[in-house]
């Protein structure tokens, strides 16, 4: 964690310590897998489609580890803001640095209305915090303040990075499915040529590391979003001590639930009869 004053809970570092330690096992037992199928079948074709999956999984978790603020604007389309242009977020952001003691990151503002925030960054040093329009029009200070510390959390306690590592083992292994889908879909072992033995060798290589993989995926993800689960928790208790308002916090929560339950299609649907 970062040499901040947002405070720390022992018990969810414990409980994110523990899921963090079981995803390293599931990605021992996932590697032990891999080794014992593809060394008894000595199937070259099936190593090939490993190997292929774990490069795309480190390509894809290097470009989201330094690359995530940019992406995460990117695909709000956000624009970052001067503190000219939004000078009572940048008053808000300015205090709860000095109140953290951490380095100011980068302030943008996404344009919808959709009452929405978040922080983005491997470090405090190149973090961004965005805010949607729809959530300055919602709240007043004492709320936005809440929300952006909880944020400003995830920056100091360096989430990104903590969550890009875990998601590592997911994604490999789902690329290991859909590589493995594929090769027997368009190189299968059904067909009917002077290869047909290897093929139907390798088909049932191919289907075990399938099965594998979709194990792996499943049981990843569900300790990804315990982890994503124990981190918000972390960053709500950070972001309320920082300030010393939970309940502005609260009330920002709700203001935001509410909203966003209004607009959903049902909801809209039966206010324009």
């Amino acid at each position: 964690m970062a040499r901040t004053r947002y405070a720390t809970d022992r018990g969810l570092i414990a409980r994110m310590g523990a899921t963090m330690f079981l995803l390293g096992l599931v990605f021992v037992a996932f590697i032990a897998a891999l080794v014992y199928l593809l060394g008894a079948f000595s199937n070259v074709s099936s190593a090939g489609i490993v190997f292929i999956a774990a490069l795309f999984g480190i390509g894809t978790a290097f470009v989201s580890y330094f690359w995530s603020d940019k992406i995460a604007l990117r695909t709000s389309g956000a624009r970052e803001v001067s503190p000219q242009q939004a000078p009572e977020l940048h008053g808000v952001i300015d205090r709860l640095c000095a109140l953290a003691d951490m380095p100011k990151p980068r302030v943008a503002i996404a344009p919808t209305d959709m009452p929405n925030a978040f922080a983005t960054g491997r470090s405090s040093k190149v973090a961004v915090v965005c805010v949607t329009e729809g959530l300055l029009r919602r709240l007043d200070r004492d709320e936005l303040e809440g929300v952006i510390a909880h944020e400003m959390s995830h920056v100091a306690h360096k989430d990104v990075a903590v969550m890009t590592l875990a998601s590592f083992l997911g994604i490999v292994a789902a690329l290991v499915v859909r590589f493995a889908f594929y090769s027997e879909l368009f190189g299968g072992g059904g067909r009917n040529n002077n290869n047909n033995g290897n093929n139907q060798g390798a088909l049932p290589v191919i289907l075990a590391v399938m099965v594998v993989g979709i194990v792996v995926y499943a049981i990843s993800f569900l300790l990804i979003r315990l982890l994503s689960r124990y981190r918000e928790l972390s960053a709500d208790r950070s972001g309320a001590l920082l300030t010393g308002r939970p309940s502005a916090l609260a009330s920002a929560l709700q203001k935001v639930t509410g909203d966003m339950a209004r607009s959903r299609p049902g909801t809209c649907a039966q206010r324009s009869r």
